[in-house]
């Protein structure tokens, strides 16, 4: 987990620097989960005034565990933090579009935004292949903003698979 203070920026939901800053947090998560062989995917939960809550990277094979993607965990790490499992007013920052248990999860834990890097056409649940953040069929809504560092996160995920492929 990422030091608070350390990482602690300030900023406005509207500004692209401030989530650029916090994608580039979560591409260093990602970079954790490649060097142990996950794939890499990082995520980091920001609270409305800035304070990182959790930052997380997929370790499924790690704790022999199909859930240990980092979107989960960085939404337990924060509910743990906070004591409580809804996740108000924050914005998740992941590398990869969130499949659908991960966008189940993101949706029971009544986060408010989720900005994402590389689109995900296989597995994605935000937009491309289901859209659960805006299915009115749920009684929660997820602001999506996508494609944020997108060349950065794709670049990860595609030099990991070609080094795998070798």
């Amino acid at each position: 987990m990422l030091e608070n203070e350390r990482y602690k920026v300030k900023r406005s939901m509207n500004h692209t620097h401030d989530h650029e800053a916090f994608m580039a947090l979560a591409l260093e998560e990602a970079k954790k989960a490649g060097q142990i062989g996950e794939v890499p995917i990082g995520a980091v939960l920001v609270a409305e005034n800035g304070e990182i809550l959790s930052a997380a990277y997929n370790q499924t094979i790690k704790l022999a565990d199909p859930t240990a993607h980092a979107e989960v965990l960085a939404l337990r790490q924060a509910a743990s933090k906070i004591c409580n499992y809804r996740l108000l007013n924050t914005t998740l920052y992941v590398t990869v579009e969130p499949c659908i248990m991960c966008m189940g999860a993101i949706v029971h834990a009544r986060v408010s935004t989720l900005v994402f890097g590389a689109l995900d056409p296989k597995w994605g649940a935000a937009g491309s292949l289901y859209n659960f953040a805006r299915d009115d069929r749920l009684n929660h809504r997820v602001e999506v903003l996508k494609n944020v560092l997108e060349d950065d996160c794709r670049t990860l995920m595609q030099d990991f698979f070609r080094a795998k492929r070798i």
